[in-house]
């Protein structure tokens, strides 16, 4: 590690364990929090993940005709492969490859809407549930909140889990 980041680290742990121990009572209070199932725990998580499996099998069902199309001609070139001519081999090959492009196209597509509809839908949860964890850091005395999928968190007592009482409050304030 070099010089800068080693005085930054041992910083940055002098400044929380001072911060920990300006505490009132002396003692901390530390909370861990799961964002992704607060957000799938939600009432509103729950609707909307509803809507995104909805949209995920409207987007299956609409690209599933070109699937079809796709496999009878690839069987159908394999079958007829011996008896072409080259020609026709070739028309087949190009057809195919037109095709093959047009699928993965509209699977890009797909996945691109999805991603957008993802974060439509669950990207102002995140900023209430953001929210909602300072609110109860505040009202329950919390000296650090920290987030389960952040690096550095390998491990941490269920104890230390706050994530069902962030949901209870984002649940009663929706």
């Amino acid at each position: 590690m070099s010089f800068n980041k080693t005085i930054v680290v041992v910083i940055a742990f002098l400044a929380l364990g001072w911060g920990l121990g300006a505490e009132k009572d002396g003692g901390t209070k530390i909370g861990i929090v799961d964002l992704d199932q607060a957000v799938g725990s939600t009432d509103e998580g729950k609707a909307a993940r509803e809507e995104l499996e909805r949209k995920q099998r409207e987007a299956e069902l609409e690209i599933q005709p070109m699937i079809e199309r796709y496999q009878t001609l690839a069987e159908e070139y394999q079958k007829k492969r011996p008896v072409l001519s080259p020609e026709k081999l070739r028309a087949m090959e190009l057809d195919l490859t037109e095709l093959q492009s047009q699928l993965e196209l509209k699977q890009e597509e797909f996945q691109n809407r999805m991603k957008v509809d993802f974060e439509r839908l669950i990207g102002p949860m995140r900023e209430k549930l953001q929210k909602v964890v300072t609110d109860v850091g505040r009202e329950e005395g919390f000296s650090l909140i920290v987030v389960r999928s952040m690096p550095g968190v390998m491990y941490a007592r269920e104890s230390l889990d706050i994530t069902d009482l962030v949901v209870k409050k984002f649940n009663a304030e929706s």
